[in-house]
């Protein structure tokens, strides 16, 4: 193991971490298997990459929501996105993999010794994914088609960075919108959001009308006050339909049954999101999303 690894490797795991990689790798081979013939260059990005692999102590306990605080443990290390995507046959033409932390950018950079028939075509962008992401964006699309799997540590996505993957008409989409972690989190439930927690909700979702979803109020009489009423905060469900079309807002392609994933007890987490310009990659994205266990 490099000391790259011991310095920079996640501490993710659980049903929840493989389940979200084995619906990511079905669709990889699924992708490359169908362009294969075409004329489009293929391309892989992997926003907030990590290092490519994730560790996981012997005796993990629950998640914690801030990975890299977990204590010194016995650790197993276990391939992560990056890895299954360099290892994905057919394979892509070019590997994008994007960190803004130093160690594990170079621990990316050392993948290409373990790859070294791919090492010319992978780009290791030192940088935040938002900037980065919308960078790429800019450029032409015409001949090049690619899937970008967006797994942040919490809320840093931001719509302005979907709008502009949207926007290439190019890009097949993988998102993992922190539904549990982040966003039911910051929904308070007397409706009194601090006023950064509102902006970083505005940011994430390119509007302030979250708040009219979230929130309802419905009548509570009682003998006192036959006209009282109560401030009544969404089911995570609510959530997880108004993000969804939110993404049909910018995307013809969005898969109706995205995936929530919990944790260990049962709590949502994550919900996995597939969007795209085209309704081939959306019947296979949803195929797998609906056959995964």
């Amino acid at each position: 193991m490099s000391d790259h690894h011991d310095r920079a490797s996640h501490r993710f795991g659980g049903p929840w971490t493989e389940t979200k990689l084995t619906i990511l790798r079905k669709y990889l081979r699924a992708y490359t298997t169908a362009l294969k013939n075409q004329s489009f260059t293929t391309g892989y990005i992997d926003a907030f990459a990590g290092t490519g692999y994730r560790s996981q102590a012997a005796n993990d306990g629950p998640q914690l929501a801030l990975p890299d605080l977990a204590g010194d443990q016995e650790e197993a290390l276990l391939k992560g996105s990056v890895v299954y995507a360099l290892e994905t046959q057919p394979r892509f033409d070019r590997y994008v993999f994007i960190e803004q932390d130093a160690a594990r950018c170079a621990a990316l950079d050392a993948l290409k010794a373990q790859h070294p028939d791919l090492a010319a075509d992978i780009k290791v962008c030192s940088g935040e994914a938002n900037e980065e992401i919308r960078s790429l964006c800019a450029k032409n699309w015409r001949d090049r088609r690619a899937v970008l799997f967006l797994d942040p540590y919490g809320m840093q996505v931001e719509w302005q960075t979907i709008k502009a993957i949207a926007g290439t008409k190019a890009i097949d989409l993988w998102l993992l919108f922190p539904l549990g972690i982040g966003v039911n989190r910051l929904l308070t439930r007397s409706g009194e959001i601090p006023e950064a927690w509102r902006h970083r909700l505005d940011v994430m979702f390119g509007t302030a009308d979250w708040i009219d979803t979230f929130y309802r109020v419905e009548s509570q009489p009682d003998l006192f006050n036959p006209a009282a009423t109560t401030l009544v905060k969404a089911r995570v469900d609510v959530i997880a339909s108004y993000f969804v079309e939110r993404l049909k807002a910018v995307f013809p392609a969005v898969a109706p049954n995205p995936r929530i994933l919990r944790n260990s007890s049962g709590n949502p987490m994550y919900l996995f999101c597939f969007a795209a310009s085209h309704p081939r990659a959306l019947g296979i994205a949803s195929d797998i999303l609906r056959k995964i266990d």
